[in-house]
């Protein structure tokens, strides 16, 4: 394999037209020829080497932790919010490539993680970090990667590396950061050429929780300081949701708790005989990693019971696709996949366009839908399905995050719908 370097951003690509040409057929992010150790220009002071699956070196500057990890490269758009992206479950076994230059700017907080862990695999910068400069900051950013374990490289050119996955589709990497700088390029090849695809990988039942619990915290008041005086006290509780956690966020428990009912979290495998002996007037399925349809395999006969008890389920990202799934859908993989907070979904009653937050690898293929579920959104973007309902049986839900952390807020009208529909339904049974 011959080597190119471009000696301006510290990159090496494979070249030739067999490779370029099975490279665009490439579906699994698995390397067309064997890589020689490969020769290559390093800049001077680098401490971190990004290896694609295909051969392609990036060499930067390690953040975070020395280590080398392994994993599926994606790519968030966000301008904001980079603390709750890495703490978000849905990116395990992932790597995560920011677009937005400014990461670690505002430093971090205890109160803006979306999960006591980070399940991502690394993260990917093109700047390097500055000193923190916001009235919550607490940590710099550099020291709290290194406290959550995570470890990254700064200095890559980003718009090359999530250009190449736009056209080419996801491809895994090896990210090894050592401050003595001994790194074998060919034995990192080999670690991302040899790590399996998400695709057929359940990843929600290693980051859900262990035990059950009740979620009490009320929104963040914004204006206070990184402090747990700056959270809400939630609405007296007047109904009961039964969360299952394949991997949920805290601020969407935070919204559910903001309608004034108290929320329940299960384990991903809790039965729905446990679930309903709770007495839920509601069922919320969380967000989520992985691929839905391995995920299934214990999941959905499980949300099948719950459909046949005739409670109001309502379901985000992962949760709308294993909803779909136990209605008889079928899910596929896509090419890049929906990453940040600036994506445009069309409700498709109202012709209203809301810009919403997402984080999704998998889609629900529209033409498995049964036909007594009625299509609510779409993507702006590619078309494809971002909600359906069944509206007689008291089913909803969407593709991405109404929560909007990080993200904007005006989808946050489906955490009332979920309440408005809960409300319909108790009167019904008490009628």
């Amino acid at each position: 394999m011959n080597i190119r370097v471009d000696h301006n951003v510290g990159i090496s690509y494979p070249t030739g037209p067999s490779f370029f040409k099975e490279f665009v057929l490439m579906t699994d992010a698995t390397a067309t020829e064997p890589c020689n150790q490969p020769t290559v220009e390093r800049p001077k002071g680098s401490t971190a080497v990004l290896v694609l699956s295909d051969g392609t070196v990036f060499w930067g500057y390690g953040i975070g932790k020395e280590a080398t990890v392994v994993g599926e490269i994606c790519f968030n758009t966000s301008m904001t919010g980079y603390q709750e992206i890495i703490t978000d479950p849905s990116y395990a076994g992932q790597i995560i490539t920011f677009t937005f230059p400014h990461i670690g700017n505002v430093g971090t907080n205890t109160n803006d993680h979306e999960c006591e862990n980070s399940f991502a695999r690394g993260i990917i910068i093109r700047a390097d970090v500055t000193s923190p400069s916001n009235y919550r900051a607490t940590k710099h950013f550099s020291e709290w990667l290194t406290a959550v374990n995570l470890t990254g490289i700064s200095g890559i050119d980003t718009r090359s590396l999530t250009r190449r996955i736009r056209i080419n589709g996801a491809i895994n990497g090896a990210i090894a950061y050592s401050g003595n700088g001994d790194f074998n390029l060919r034995s990192l090849h080999r670690k991302a050429n040899d790590c399996p695809s998400l695709a057929g990988m359940d990843l929600a039942s290693k980051v859900s929780c262990d035990d059950t619990f009740i979620w009490s915290t009320g929104l963040w008041n914004f204006g206070n300081s990184a402090s747990i005086d700056g959270f809400m006290p939630p609405p007296p509780s007047l109904h009961h949701i039964v969360a299952i956690d394949y991997g949920t966020k805290y601020n969407i428990l935070r919204n559910l708790r903001n309608l004034g009912a108290e929320v329940t979290v299960v384990p991903a495998f809790t039965s729905a005989e446990t679930i309903l002996a709770l007495n839920p007037d509601g069922i919320f399925l969380s967000n989520g990693p992985g691929d839905p349809a391995a995920t299934g395999s214990f999941a959905v006969p499980i949300i099948k019971e719950l459909l046949r008890s005739g409670k109001p389920i309502f379901g985000i990202c992962l949760g709308h696709q294993m909803l779909a799934l136990a209605l008889g859908a079928k899910t596929e993989k896509m090419k890049n996949g929906h990453r940040g907070g600036n994506h445009p979904v069309k409700h498709v009653v109202s012709e209203k366009i809301e810009i919403t937050s997402q984080n999704h690898g998998f889609v629900v293929s529209e033409n498995t839908l049964p036909k007594s579920t009625k299509i609510t959104h779409r993507s702006l973007f590619d078309g494809s399905i971002e909600g359906f309902e069944i509206e007689e049986r008291g089913v909803f839900s969407v593709q991405y995050h109404p929560e909007a952390s990080p993200g904007p807020t005006e989808s946050d009208y489906l955490f009332r719908a979920f309440l408005e529909l809960i409300q319909k339904m108790k009167k019904m049974d008490h009628a």
